[in-house]
């Protein structure tokens, strides 16, 4: 799964996800997300708001044990250092590389459900 977007780093203590929201590609798709609800200005923060909006929906073990830690321009997730966290981590990245890989997909999240996602 090779991209320039996101990454798994980890420390001693922990297993992280960093999301590149200044990244040309996810910059692209997070200004059509704009385009289709204006709340949904795609910076670090509000993909937070819709990373956990979508994973409470579709991955809730994926929130379990997650913190995050958002920026204006990234979107970072981390958990302790565990096997079990690092499968999780695995499992955070291939859904934000599969909602990427298929943007229609988020395109049509912000159209039809994007009033429930609780925007920064």
């Amino acid at each position: 799964m090779e991209n320039n977007y996101v990454a798994i780093i980890e420390t001693d203590k922990h297993i992280s996800i960093s999301f590149y929201v200044e990244n040309k590609e996810i910059l692209t798709i997070g200004e059509k997300m704009n385009e289709i609800n204006e709340e949904a200005y795609m910076n670090g923060y509000n993909w937070e708001a819709f990373f956990n909006y979508y994973l409470a929906k579709n991955a809730p073990d994926v929130l379990d044990g997650m913190e995050s830690d958002p920026e204006a321009g990234m979107y970072s997730a981390y958990y302790k250092k565990t096997p079990e966290n690092k499968l999780k981590a695995e499992k955070f990245m291939k859904i934000i590389c599969s909602l990427v890989d298929g943007e229609e997909e988020l395109y049509r999240i912000v159209k039809e459900e994007g009033d429930e996602i609780e925007w920064d």
